[in-house]
């Protein structure tokens, strides 16, 4: 792995982070836009995985459905023991993106940005708090949806990055949802799924959002999400570790049936 276009690609998406817009309604949040430098992005707009290259996704969104039973949802966590499975060329991009991603100074940048929302949540010492990253390439297709909620309390920084290859899809972004007095909820912002975007929000109570159903006009939707655990308890870091183990043993249980 080329460790110079890994700094390279970490020094953009810092100066991204610190670029970006930060909006307050309907919750403290990030736009973020030219993430990646453009030869990086285009380099994984062709190194794509194949359809079978992903696997189920759980959560939420297991519960979707395509016309032939598969999950509507399907990801590649960006960690080197389930990238390796990847054709050379593929798995080169992916472990520079990968690393990039799960550095320490992209993390910073993103702690520093989202302090509003981290200190609301946490108290003044939010610093100190551990943020634990995973990375994961998801890739949607028509039928996912996924309903009004707020995150899970074990994230810590909620982050999306939208990777299509152009503008014509850009009416399936997430959707940013207000709670009114009366408990309903209504949509208060939604955002653009165009290529080398994104958004960013520390996780609380109140970050509702939602996707509405994917429709047949599109052929995949492909993303990054970046995720931030709460890394702080003892109880947290055994669960964060203990989540990619084991997420990589079904990972080559999955490989080895395959070949």
């Amino acid at each position: 792995m080329n460790k110079s276009e890994v700094n390279r690609i970490i020094r953009h998406v810092v100066g991204a982070i610190d670029n970006s817009s930060p909006l307050e309604k309907p919750f403290f949040h990030l736009e973020l836009s030219k993430i990646f430098p453009e030869d990086i992005y285009e380099q994984m707009m062709e190194a794509m995985p194949v359809r079978g290259d992903y696997r189920q996704m759980s959560g939420r969104t297991k519960d979707t459905r395509t016309h032939d039973g598969s999950g509507t949802r399907t990801k590649i966590d960006l960690f080197p023991e389930y990238i390796r499975h990847l054709p050379p060329a593929k798995k080169e991009v992916w472990m520079m993106v990968g690393e990039a991603l799960r550095s320490n100074e992209v993390r910073d940048a993103f702690r520093r940005r989202l302090a509003p929302g981290l200190q609301r949540r946490f108290g003044a010492d939010y610093p100190k708090v551990g943020m634990y990253p995973i990375p994961i390439l998801t890739r949607d297709v028509p039928g996912y949806r996924i309903g009004i909620h707020p995150d899970t309390h074990w994230k810590g920084m909620t982050i999306q990055l939208y990777l299509p290859r152009d503008n014509s899809i850009k009416h399936v972004g997430t959707v940013f949802n207000e709670r009114d007095a009366n408990g309903s909820f209504r949509k208060a912002a939604q955002m653009s799924f165009s290529p080398n975007t994104g958004y960013a929000f520390a996780v609380d109570q109140d970050t509702f959002h939602s996707v509405e159903t994917v429709g047949p006009e599109v052929q995949t939707r492909d993303s990054i999400l970046l995720t931030y655990f709460v890394d702080k308890t003892p109880l947290q870091i055994l669960r964060n570790r203990g989540k990619r183990i084991g997420n990589f043993i079904q990972n080559e249980v999955r490989s080895l049936v395959r070949h």
